[in-house]
């Protein structure tokens, strides 16, 4: 891969996080609590899409930013609101966007038909926004300073060599404001032709700087050359800018964060008597429009606006604003603190990948020396054995350090949801509203890769079988707009993804049904709620009358629980008939490393994860009750809690354990109970590596993993919750219940 072509790879690795954070400042202008900089962060999104997408030469995807950025503008001045029907445009526009991005990224073509109604769409709310006045420049201007720069409206004014756009801001400049406790400042701006080759636009950038008070602008031209050696790539013009602001030198700096190292920028602080001398250089419209005789490549359009003087002679003007919503959003906004800039660094995935597979043998090695130090008998004191507890100690830091590193918000996830909330809603015809809680959630990269399949199809399942329709939901006394719920929290050293709606719940005695007419259930069977829930999670079980494009097919669910389970995690439903269902997962916030307590089970060296176990004792025999046949509780505290034998569960002894005899680990399931695990002894804690048993063998129910000990055994690493939900139920006939769907 050639140096331009990563330079490209990260430009669509930009793209991914522009996209994100344009569609989370459009929810947020949606829910009514954006703000001014909530507007700034979508302009600024489009923006730089365009200005990257310019200097490769994606011209289709320049075009189209290019309007969506000229609407944003206008709702930025302050020429027009940010209502909910044009927020609503403006998702649409961003969905649009996005697939231009993909479109580029893949090297085909968009679809056109849908850019072009989007444009018209968009072209449409700009047109009806309230432009300012334009004028036709047929004839040499008097100099004029370019104050107020905008690339939306105007004329276009055939220069010859560039397209530009002028537009008069006002016929009379009006008084400047007074700013108490302003300071005045210096800007000297020289645009290099790398700015321009990016699609920026100089005119932009001096509005960005007006907006943080009064300004007197000039632009010197004397370094324009003779139209027969002129470059129209070149950059030739240095403006010069007399900011009064009651802001710092940081702030000015911000305005030109998108252009550095495009460009020559000096800021400094103005005595107060200084200004600028009438005789100083100015703007000649006329030397431009003799250029016009020749017709050269034209370089990245620069579109400009200019503001007439109060006299022809003059060579800096006040900026006045053009109506009074436009000169309230230039008022000086409060100081505000700026967190000092951090600097990253992009790393390809294989190699932390690579670090972590390291890491994990860094780690059996650790444990392999610490078990032949203790065999051969050396006092915890002895320098062998201080030395080995420091390195485990860095062997924990390290592996902390590259866990860190693997470590991504749920964000990344989280941001595709609401397109595809809108594009399900909108072929359903259902109103839908989506809530995200936990987007900063951290979880291992590993599982954030493989967290999209489930949620999509969860999310698709809530709005298609869990919202009603309209209709449906203002006859039972609910708002036509149903509300569905993605969160992420973690819980127990685990990650727990909630998609909840406020629908109409699972119709149980449906469910069954269909069950029975596939042949997926017996017809006498006798089930639970829950295990009524469950059925839809069986491979060809749909709920759907009609097979369409969202479903009906009979895959969805059952692809979900796969998914999860291949991750080490579960899937459980709580649904109220008429209130809503909620679909929870729970997957390992990692599947590198765990901290686990090893334990010995007839025979068998097993891994339980330390974050379920609440403490180990040994029980007499007069705390433990029967219940039941087959089944114990054990006093604990003043409470009961049941005993479950792991080596009996898992078919490794066909008699349970007297309990008195072992060990009891009390741990606590993600739901909040508790229960009792029954071991023969305990071994110790100890970090190790998980290794995936699905992979590598089958699925074992009730076991999550497996890993390799310090003496090279392989250990299988216990699914606490799995386990104990298999004891609840020891008599119960599964595979009689639930025929095999293959």
């Amino acid at each position: 891969m050639d140096e331009l072509e990563e330079i490209k790879v990260t430009f669509f690795q930009e793209c991914d996080e522009l996209l994100g954070d344009l569609e989370a400042g459009l929810l947020i202008l949606q829910d009514g609590t954006g703000d001014a900089e909530t507007v700034n962060s979508v302009f600024r999104a489009v923006h730089s899409v365009k200005g990257g997408a310019g200097a490769f030469g994606l011209d289709a995807l320049v075009r189209y930013a290019h309007v969506f950025e000229t609407l944003m503008d206008a709702v930025r001045a302050g020429r027009m609101s940010a209502e909910q029907e044009l927020v609503r445009v403006l998702l649409r526009a961003a969905d649009v966007l996005a697939d231009q991005v993909a479109a580029a990224r893949a090297g085909s073509l968009p679809d056109e038909a849908a850019t072009a109604s989007m444009v018209a769409e968009l072209e449409t709310w700009i047109s009806g926004g309230g432009p300012a006045t334009s004028v036709e420049v047929a004839a040499p201007a008097p100099v004029v300073a370019p104050a107020a720069i905008d690339d939306t409206e105007g004329d276009d004014v055939d220069f010859g060599f560039t397209p530009m756009k002028i537009e008069m801001i006002s016929l009379e400049p009006e008084p400047e404001p007074e700013t108490a406790g302003a300071k005045r400042w210096t800007v000297v701006f020289k645009p290099s032709p790398s700015l321009y080759a990016k699609a920026n636009e100089a005119g932009l950038l001096l509005r960005e700087l007006a907006r943080l008070g009064p300004v007197e602008t000039t632009v010197d031209d004397s370094a324009i050359p003779n139209l027969d050696v002129l470059d129209p790539e070149g950059g030739y013009l240095t403006w010069t800018v007399h900011v009064t602001t009651d802001q710092g030198e940081d702030a000015i700096r911000e305005a030109f964060e998108f252009v550095d190292g495009d460009c020559e920028l000096s800021v400094t602080a103005a005595p107060d008597d200084d200004a600028t001398s009438a005789e100083d250089d100015g703007f000649d419209i006329a030397r431009l429009l003799a250029m016009a005789t020749a017709e050269p490549e034209a370089p990245a359009p620069i579109p400009l606006s200019l503001d007439p003087l109060p006299t022809p002679q003059a060579a800096t003007a006040d900026v006045a604003p053009a109506a009074p919503a436009v000169a309230a959003q230039r008022q000086p906004a409060p100081a505000a603190e700026h967190a000092p800039v951090q600097a990253t660094i992009r790393v390809d995935p294989e190699r932390i990948d690579r670090l972590i597979d390291l890491v994990g043998e860094l780690v059996i090695n650790q444990s392999m020396l610490a078990q032949r130090v203790s065999a051969h008998g050396f006092a915890p004191s002895s320098d062998v054995a201080m030395g080995l507890d420091e390195l485990e100690q860095l062997t924990r830091a390290i592996q902390d350090s590259v866990m860190a590193i693997r470590a991504q918000p749920v964000k990344s996830v989280f941001q595709r949801m609401p397109r595809l909330l809108r594009e399900v809603a909108s072929q359903t015809r259902k109103q839908a509203r989506l809530v995200m809680e936990g987007e900063n959630t951290e979880v291992d990269k590993t599982v954030i890769e493989r967290l999209a399949e489930p949620i999509t199809h969860m999310l698709r399942n809530a709005i298609d079988h869990g919202l009603e329709s309209p209709e449906e939901r203002i006859a039972a006394g609910k708002p036509a707009e149903g509300t569905v719920r993605l969160a992420a929290l973690h819980r127990g050293g685990r990650i727990v993804i909630e998609v909840q709606d406020d629908g109409k719940g699972i119709n149980r005695p449906r469910v069954r049904q269909i069950a029975i007419d596939k042949g997926l259930l017996a017809a006498d069977a006798q089930l639970t709620d829950e295990e009524t829930d469950n059925l839809i999670f069986l491979p060809g079980f749909s709920t759907a009358g009609v097979v369409s494009d969202i479903s009906g097919r009979g895959v969805g669910m059952d692809v979900v629980r796969r998914s999860v389970q291949a991750l080490g995690g579960r899937i459980s439903i709580a649904s109220t008939p008429g209130a809503g269902s909620v679909f929870t997962l729970s997957l390992p916030l990692t599947l590198a490393v765990l901290d686990g307590m090893v334990v010995d089970v007839a025979g068998q060296t097993l891994v339980i994860p330390l974050t379920a176990i609440i403490e180990s004792l040994r029980p007499k025999p007069e705390e433990i009750h029967a219940l039941g046949s087959q089944g114990s509780v054990l006093a604990v505290r003043e409470t009961y809690v049941r005993l479950v034998d792991i080596g009996k569960v898992l078919g490794f002894r066909e008699t349970p354990t007297p309990p008195s005899d072992g060990v009891v680990l009390l741990v606590e399931g993600e739901d909040g109970s508790r229960s009792a695990l029954v071991a023969d002894a305990i071994h110790g804690q100890r970090q190790v590596v998980i290794k995936s048993l699905e992979a590598n063998y089958r699925q074992v129910e009730g076991i999550a993993a497996a890993t390799i000990l310090g003496d090279g055994r392989v250990a299988l690493i216990v699914d606490v919750d799995a386990l104990v939900a298999v004891r609840r139920e020891p008599s119960r006939p599964t595979e009689p219940v639930l025929i095999a769907a293959e």
